[in-house]
């Protein structure tokens, strides 16, 4: 059995092997995002079947490939589909592509997702920056970084108090500030374990506490990357209302549905944000 640093460097040099292109920034795609991977010029695409350790992405909306291209001249790496804790996998298998794009010399993270608005305020079509997680044992589950630490990734107590980058939701603001059709929150998202979508009475819980708005993924994505020293943005599409009285069922063909009406600002968005991000 390899231990996970020897599996980071077996899936990086499978990755180099197709391409030479060294990383700035990597960008993981949420459920319904991925058609920001065709804004890529000189793009290679590595199918998670072709990398070493890599899982395979079950859920509809995630393609389940790497992309190396660029984007706004800047180079990056686009995860075309996560993998989830709900599809079954350790906090070790759906955070190694985190180590791995690291170890290929990503140095920012921008980690989308589509979640719930579990504020009244957000609509289905808004953005809303990450500002600081929740990540409670009981909602989530598990810490990606509990078990042997190993100091080639990173030290055993890494501070996440500032996980997210203001520097990074500010170049953001300004984006969104420069087109008027992007409306852009700043709130606490919450990781939930999923596959099912929260009861009523969970939203008015999870709103009670301090989230804005709810998913099922990256907070251990964030994790990891900050355990490496990665500066991290987190975006989240909202895609539906959460608030505990909706009177209507959530389904992930809505959340695919929202996705797909707001393709063009969210590629805008994240492009105005990495061509921003070369002066920053």
């Amino acid at each position: 059995m390899l231990f996970p640093y020897n599996q980071v460097q077996e899936a990086v040099a499978a990755i180099q092997v197709r391409t030479t292109l060294k990383p700035a920034v990597a960008i993981i795609l949420g459920s319904g995002l991925g058609d920001l991977a065709a804004e890529l010029e000189n793009a290679v695409a590595v199918p998670y079947a072709e990398i070493p350790h890599f899982a395979q992405s079950t859920v509809s909306g995630h393609a389940g490939r790497l992309l190396l291209g660029m984007l706004e001249d800047v180079p990056v790496l686009v995860m075309q589909g996560r993998f989830h804790f709900y599809e079954g996998h350790s906090m070790a298998v759906l955070t190694l592509p985190v180590r791995v794009m690291r170890m290929l010399g990503a140095e920012t993270l921008i980690v989308t997702n589509a979640a719930g608005g579990v504020n009244p305020a957000y609509q289905p079509g808004d953005f809303m920056l990450i500002r600081d997680h929740i990540n409670l044992p009981g909602l989530a589950g598990a810490n990606p970084l509990i078990g042997p630490n190993e100091e080639r990734f990173g030290e055993r107590f890494p501070a996440i108090a500032h996980a997210y980058d203001a520097q990074l939701n500010a170049l953001a603001y300004e984006v969104a500030a420069e087109r008027s059709t992007i409306t852009l929150h700043e709130g606490i998202y919450t990781m939930v374990a999923g596959p099912s979508f929260e009861t009523p009475a969970e939203l008015r819980f999870l709103r009670t506490i301090g989230t804005d708005a709810v998913g099922m993924s990256t907070v251990p994505e964030v994790i990891v990357a900050r355990h490496m020293q990665m500066r991290v943005l987190g975006i989240s599409l909202i895609t539906n209302k959460a608030t505990g009285e909706e009177t209507g069922e959530a389904s992930h063909a809505e959340v695919l549905e929202t996705a797909n009406s707001v393709r063009p600002k969210f590629a805008a968005l994240v492009r105005g944000i990495v061509r921003k991000m070369q002066g920053a």
